[in-house]
């Protein structure tokens, strides 16, 4: 995960990274056809200034299967601190939308970074080979690893986790209630809990919104947590449109919000 002490901007892929899957019995399902805007403010005192902006699209494959895409970008501001130009791609498997590959192509603070990984199912039992290439500022590769990941149960990618996020049965939950799931890299694995809080209003281009408001906690083996927890706020209908995620910084916070 990326450190978000470092820099304000670093947040903008890991928000959006912690909302992406597909699971077998859904409540939320789109269409083939999706595409979703949101700007990313950095709010600190009165300070509310737009740090970056995010899109996700969802589009349908001749087989079936789904092409989902996430791009982030920082503000011209904001590149001064910590550029952000990223790309994540990922296939959904026809009929059970689960990720058969998931790509990250990562331009952050002069590093280029290129993540893959392909899966295999093996009953309960979900196997990944996950690539990593990371290049330095002067373009020389200092890392290239190839390793093998596997899990039992349900298991996605930062990308992928988005719609299973979505199609969460919220309305039959009480406030508290937990579900954890496997989240697979081109580096680790690692345990995304995802905590249900509640309905709460939320006001998005001058309307309130009832929301599913949830919370995002990011372990890995043995426990120790991997970044700061998140929140996010689902619309409360069938469309299951996050209209709102926040995350915590040194200074201040950062906002995504929806742009209808």
């Amino acid at each position: 995960m990326v450190d978000l002490k470092k820099n304000i901007t670093a947040i903008v892929f890991v928000v959006f990274a912690a909302f992406a899957a597909i699971a077998s019995d859904v409540v939320y399902k789109p269409d083939g056809r999706e595409t979703l805007r949101y700007d990313v403010m950095f709010k600190w005192g009165l300070i509310n200034k737009k740090a970056g902006s995010a899109t996700l699209t969802l589009r349908p494959r001749s087989d079936g299967g789904f092409i989902t895409t996430l791009t982030a970008a920082s503000a011209p501001w904001a590149d001064k601190f910590y550029a952000v130009r990223d790309t994540l791609h990922g296939h959904l498997s026809p009929g059970e939308w689960k990720p058969v590959m998931y790509e990250k192509i990562a331009h952050e603070g002069g590093e280029h970074k290129h993540d893959k990984v392909i899966y295999r199912r093996e009953g309960a039992k979900v196997k990944a080979s996950c690539t990593r290439k990371v290049w330095d500022k002067k373009g020389e590769l200092k890392i290239d690893e190839v390793r093998e990941l596997e899990a039992y149960g349900t298991t996605v990618d930062m990308l992928t986790s988005f719609f299973y996020m979505r199609s969460l049965p919220f309305q039959d939950w009480q406030p508290g209630h937990n579900v954890a799931i496997n989240i697979f890299s081109g580096k680790q694995k690692e345990l995304l809990t995802i905590k249900y809080r509640g309905i709460e209003p939320v006001e998005i281009g001058g309307v309130a919104r009832d929301c599913y408001r949830v919370t995002f906690i990011f372990t890995s083996k043995g426990g120790k947590k991997t970044s700061d927890d998140m929140d996010a706020w689902i619309s409360a209908d069938s469309a299951r449109i996050p209209l709102r995620m926040e995350g915590k910084l040194p200074v201040g916070k950062v906002h995504c919000l929806y742009v209808p």
